[in-house]
């Protein structure tokens, strides 16, 4: 099958002006990048974090000379004392938080029947237990009242706010040798879907994208040729999808354009099944 061009970028029209966000694992050309990019082009102030200090300290570099209102903080999602210094630094820089982007996430394959204890608790734990730690956190912020009312967003309490997680199409789909990361998956899944329902309570909404072949070089990287040409031949159009286009979903899941959509798992494909 003949692969699809990718589409032209699509320009920002202020969708998100005046918020501030979070986006995690956001160090780069991945769909963290893209996405903390596609925010700040829609008016967002954001911080990026992730556990590569290095690269991030680049990205913010690189934002920096673009855009305002972007600041960077490092941060492990499996350490809890960095999770809720990431949380304090946006309110305390910006004064309020209205966007929580959970992005990171790690991969790996390795058959079930040879994967040890080892990698399996470590793609969990960065994969579901730092979205767990990240979505309390935000939750945490939320319910307090930690974002104001500027532009009309939120009541007077400041209460309300947006998370989207990122999930993936192996959630819901068998894949060989990914047996924890599907696993972790489908659990952001169903963490997303019950988060939703107790932060309805305080006018949160809480959803997620699902994903399935976004390229990037690290990928690449970790990736054989052989698989991304196989991944690439299942989809509808024939190619990947570009790291923006799967922001360009978030940024709708972040905007008032969804404000009665909570607890929903978008797949960005036509691989769910």
């Amino acid at each position: 099958m003949t692969g699809v061009e990718s589409p032209a970028y699509v320009p920002g029209h202020g969708l998100l002006k005046g918020r501030t966000a979070v986006v995690t694992a956001a160090a780069g050309a991945g769909i963290g990048g893209a996405t903390a990019r596609r925010f700040l082009e829609e008016g967002a102030r954001v911080l990026i974090s992730d556990a590569h200090a290095r690269r991030l300290k680049e990205y913010e570099a690189e934002l920096a000379a673009e855009f305002e209102g972007v600041s960077a903080l490092a941060c492990d999602v499996t350490d809890e004392v960095q999770v809720q210094a990431l949380f304090d630094a946006a309110v305390r820089q910006h004064g309020r938080l209205d966007i929580v982007v959970n992005n990171a996430g790690l991969g790996g394959t390795s058959d079930l029947v040879d994967m040890s204890d080892e990698q399996w608790s470590r793609v969990l734990d960065v994969t579901l237990n730092g979205t767990f730690r990240c979505t309390r956190a935000a939750l945490r912020a939320f319910r307090e009242g930690r974002q104001g009312d500027e532009d009309g967003h939120g009541d007077e309490a400041g209460r309300g706010g947006v998370i989207v997680n990122n999930a993936s199409v192996v959630g819901w789909r068998a894949q060989a040798g990914q047996a924890h990361y599907a696993a972790a998956k489908a659990g952001v899944m169903a963490l997303t879907r019950c988060a939703a329902l107790e932060a309805a309570a305080f006018g949160v909404r809480v959803n997620a994208v699902s994903p399935s072949l976004a390229m990037h070089p690290h990928l690449v990287k970790v990736t054989t040729p052989e698989l991304l040409e196989e991944l690439t031949a299942r989809e509808a159009f024939g190619r990947y999808a570009e790291p923006w286009e799967v922001a360009n979903v978030i940024v709708f899941l972040a905007s008032d354009y969804s404000s009665y959509m909570t607890g929903e798992a978008v797949s960005v494909s036509s691989q769910r099944a």
